[in-house]
């Protein structure tokens, strides 16, 4: 049997402050709501199973996650570059 791989709450928070993301900008990237993010990092909504799989690949596409502004307004718009 697989050995099933899961991420605790402080681990996430971690990686995203590690790799210089808001909840918002990782929620973005991963399609969820920064509201989804902040309940994993306080506990009250359980992490996926996928979720360090869906980081990991985040990861391994060079792992440069990089913003550019979008024309006319203050937001960013996330890419994870080749």
């Amino acid at each position: 049997m697989a050995k099933m791989l899961f991420m605790e709450r402080k681990e996430l928070k971690r990686w995203r402050e590690r790799h210089n993301l808001t909840q918002m900008e990782l929620g973005d990237l991963l399609g969820v709501s920064y509201v989804t993010v902040a309940r994993w990092e306080l506990g009250t909504r359980k992490i996926p199973s996928f979720l360090y799989l869906a980081l990991e690949a985040l990861e391994k596409r060079k792992g440069n996650l990089k913003t550019r502004a979008k024309k006319g307004g203050g937001e960013k718009q996330w890419h994870v570059s080749e």
